[in-house]
């Protein structure tokens, strides 16, 4: 029988990704700050999440990587915590002590879970990943660019059963409008490649603060627009736009 998958959006792209009983947090965020806002209400605490049994990261910057936070909230330091050794040099200043560094294509195990970091581009250093347990494949995608060499994914793990992919396009107003997360075309693109069963968009009910928004980025906040650009460009790709606490369970693919 193969193992039940379901994925709950905590905010942002912090998601609690479960393979039967396997519970993994993926880029943690549960604060705020000048600059940095939600931009719509957690679904969870640190204190409430329960049991994790891995914890996945993509990158240092505070939204995904609020390793404060989860300290304060008595989040268990021993979980082993998976990512590129970048957060790994952070990790081990807060006291976390089952640390699994992983750059592109190298693999972490937790039990039958087992984690592959896959190419990223972002403003700093970052992975994606591939999460494999029971049969079932999620593609995480942090806040990553598209870049070519994630076009290798399908040919090197085969068929997914779920995608979260940021759609927001975040563009950095003084770098001239750069371009720094891929965009809902960008991420409907990627999807057409990956061909999952279910397609969640995350990363995008972000914003800067009113001052933050007028001077220091730019990004698109509906994910509507990546569902339609989906429904143009991969329908047969089953897109849910999951409010924060809303659990998806991910059916086995019966696509024709």
């Amino acid at each position: 029988m193969t193992t039940t998958l379901s994925v709950t959006r905590i905010g942002h792209a912090c998601q609690l990704i479960e393979f039967g009983d396997i519970r993994v947090l993926t880029d943690p965020w549960f604060t705020q700050s000048a600059f940095y806002y939600p931009g719509e209400p957690l679904a969870a605490t640190v204190e409430t999440l329960g049991r994790i049994d891995a914890l996945v990261i993509s990158h240092e910057h505070y939204d995904h990587c609020d390793l404060d936070a989860l300290v304060a909230g008595g989040f268990d330091l021993s979980t082993p915590l998976i990512g590129p050794g970048t957060v790994a040099d952070i990790a081990r200043t807060k006291g976390f002590s089952d640390i699994r560094v992983v750059e592109a294509w190298e693999s972490a195990s937790v039990g039958d879970l087992t984690v592959t970091a896959t190419p990223g581009k972002h403003g700093v250093h970052e992975v994606t990943f591939v999460l494999q347990a029971g049969g079932r494949s999620v593609f995480f995608g942090g806040d990553s660019l598209r870049v070519p060499e994630l076009d290798e994914i399908p040919g090197r793990f085969g068929k997914f059963d779920l995608t979260l992919l940021p759609t927001n396009g975040l563009c950095i107003r003084p770098l001239n409008l750069a371009q720094a997360v891929m965009d809902a075309e960008d991420a409907a693109a990627l999807t057409a490649v990956l061909a999952p069963t279910v397609a969640v968009p995350q990363h995008y009910a972000f914003h800067s603060g009113q001052l933050g928004d007028r001077i220091v980025t730019r990004g698109d906040r509906d994910p509507r627009h990546y569902a339609d650009a989906v429904a143009r460009l991969a329908p047969s790709v089953n897109v849910q736009i999951a409010m924060p606490g809303t659990r998806i369970v991910v059916p086995l693919d019966d696509r024709s």
